[in-house]
């Protein structure tokens, strides 16, 4: 029989071999960006979301093996959680290992003992110095050896490990947009500090230097996104100061990044610092720890309950026939939960849905596509749900709901930031505003498109629109791989009796799309299809979604930009993505 501190230490090598296995697929991205293997870059996204569930199921095996855990020994665990507690009293990755600790141990026992007792509800890093942020980033002093060269050490302090195209022309531009900046806020080089994160953040076909410059009164952040050309030579494409573009850049609808870290809590909080706007789950998972940010989040949620009291009721907009979705109005999330039958327009099963959300989870999501955060047991209050939605739930996802005295137990549950769903924006905007995002609408199909994603239903109500004023894609029940559809061209016939026929008279598929009813079925109102037909006319042509597959299937990464091309420095004339 194994002791306290055997099975402790056991859970906490479980979280290292974790670790260091996240660390290595995530460091070989800056050989893969200099290569230009986009393609692997990916590759090692998508296989680095199942790295935590492996080594989770590895740890529980172990444990299985050295104890009995077919019943809780209260006292055994008590000990082991105190006793793991002190392991991590120094660790640089404490809050992660915690949060290995709550997996292993929910993994084998009832969740009646998902309490302070015996897992971290509550971090310890509360009661703790926090690790100091001057562990994740770089200081330079302007004023000891001038701008010109203190970027001029930023970039070769980065190691991409490949040469620049023309090192003089990037730092000329970067010293321009700098000097600009600074003469912006009337600042001399004395006036500063600039703090710079030690490594890259590499995704898709870009690496980010993030940092920020650092006055007596005030910290103004910035990124700046580097690329490489053909000939596998780098080039500066750009210096972002402005937050609201740096949130896009960091946005809860794009793929997760990949960055060395040491000391994940002192980075995000370096992060959080730049962006007051992003919540720590976020920026978690921004990072590829995303059971992190579930962790960070379910915190959040607790808390709030604490802090409020108004109830969860059935989220605004057109029912769903798949999900049931319902939401807090002073919680910015909404909860959905597959329904029990679906309505006969939706001819697939629960499995289906579930294997759609997870195609969504591990693919490039291109600032398009929201991210979800996948729970299983979340107990709520009952008292926080209304009649009107616990009656809906009790009649739709009864079996994916239990009550537990004076909670609701919800055994399978999405989690999404809450947007304005686009038909209803469209409802109160004015011609201006109903034409901007209606262009951004067609551009967020673009994007998804080129990146082998084909949203299956393309109804408004399936779009939102975020605080940024971006359309963003969150009803996945229908999604597939672009690749995968057969488009055609509506047939045409010359017998009068085919076109006054009151049914279709030609045969159609599962697979097949015409493109040609696209915006008669998406767009019902004249004034909006006026609007998307004139602006992106090419939603409606058959050739445009066949050429978007010919591209995919020769290999071709799309290139999408999170920044404007405004403020791209313009000396490199062949196009890269980001």
């Amino acid at each position: 029989m194994a002791t306290y501190r055997q099975v402790a230490r056991t859970i906490l090598e479980g979280f290292h071999r974790h670790y260091r296995a996240f660390q290595a697929i995530t460091e070989d991205a800056r050989e893969r960006f200099v290569q230009r293997d986009w393609s692997a870059i990916q590759n090692s996204a998508r296989q680095r979301i199942s790295f935590y569930d492996t080594r989770v199921q590895e740890a529980v095996a172990e444990l299985e093996r050295i104890v009995n855990c077919a019943h809780i020994d209260e006292s055994l665990w008590e000990d082991v959680r105190r006793y793991y507690e002190e392991l991590l009293q120094f660790h640089p990755q404490a809050e992660l290992a915690e949060t290995f600790f709550n997996s292993v141990f929910c993994k084998l026992f009832h969740r009646t003992y998902f309490n302070n007792r015996f897992i971290f509800v509550e971090s310890v890093l509360a009661r703790r110095i926090p690790l100091p942020q001057e562990t994740e980033y770089r200081a330079y002093f302007p004023v000891a050896e001038g701008i010109e060269t203190t970027l001029q050490h930023i970039i070769e302090d980065m190691q991409f490990g490949a040469e620049f195209a023309n090192r003089e022309a990037c730092q000329g531009h970067l010293m321009r947009a700098f000097v600009e900046q600074v003469n912006i806020r009337k600042l001399s080089d004395h006036q500063l500090r600039i703090d710079v994160l030690k490594y890259p953040f590499y995704r898709n076909k870009a690496a980010y230097v993030v940092g920020r410059i650092v006055t007596e009164h005030q910290q103004y952040p910035f990124v700046v996104p580097v690329l490489v050309n053909q000939h596998g030579l780098l080039y500066v494409d750009a210096l972002i100061t402005d937050v609201e573009q740096m949130l896009i850049i960091f946005s809860f609808a794009r793929a997760y990044f990949m960055v060395k870290t040491r000391a994940p809590s002192a980075l995000v909080r370096f992060l959080q610092g730049l962006m007051p706007r992003k919540r720590l789950a976020e920026l978690y998972s921004a990072i590829g720890l995303h059971k992190q940010g579930k962790t960070e989040f379910y915190r959040e949620l607790l808390q709030h309950l604490q802090s409020s009291d108004d109830q969860l009721v059935v989220a605004p907009g057109i029912k769903g026939l798949v999900m049931a979705v319902f939401t807090m109005p002073s919680f910015p999330y909404v909860f959905k939960v597959i329904r029990d039958e679906f309505g006969e327009s939706k001819p697939f099963g629960r499995d289906t849905v579930l294997a759609r959300y997870q195609l969504v989870k591990r693919h490039d999501r291109v600032g398009r596509m929201a991210d979800t955060i996948e729970y299983s047991s979340v107990a709520l209050p009952k008292s926080r749900f209304s009649a009107d939605l616990l009656a809906e739930l009790e009649a739709s996802i009864a079996g994916s709901m239990e009550v537990e005295g004076d909670m609701i137990i919800l055994k399978h549950v999405y989690i999404e930031k809450r947007l304005t769903p686009l038909n209803i924006y469209l409802e109160y905007a004015n011609d201006d505003e109903a034409k901007a995002i209606l262009d951004d609408y067609g551009r967020a199909l673009k994007d998804m498109v080129a990146a082998n994603i084909f949203p299956g239903d393309m109804l408004l109500k399936n779009f939102g629109v975020t605080r940024g004023k971006r359309v963003v894609f969150y009803d996945y029940d229908e999604v597939q791989y672009l690749t995968d559809v057969n488009f055609r061209a509506l047939p045409k016939s010359n017998d009068t009796q085919d076109q006054l026929a009151s049914e279709q008279w030609y045969s159609v598929a599962p697979q097949d799309v015409f493109p040609e009813q696209l915006t008669t079925f998406v767009f019902p109102n004249p004034r909006f299809r006026k609007i998307i037909e004139a602006l992106h006319p090419e939603l409606a042509d058959v050739t445009f979604w066949q050429s978007q597959q010919q591209q995919i299937q020769k290999g071709m990464l799309p290139d999408i930009f999170p920044y404007p091309q405004s403020i791209r420095f313009q000396y490199q004339s062949e196009p890269s993505s980001a």
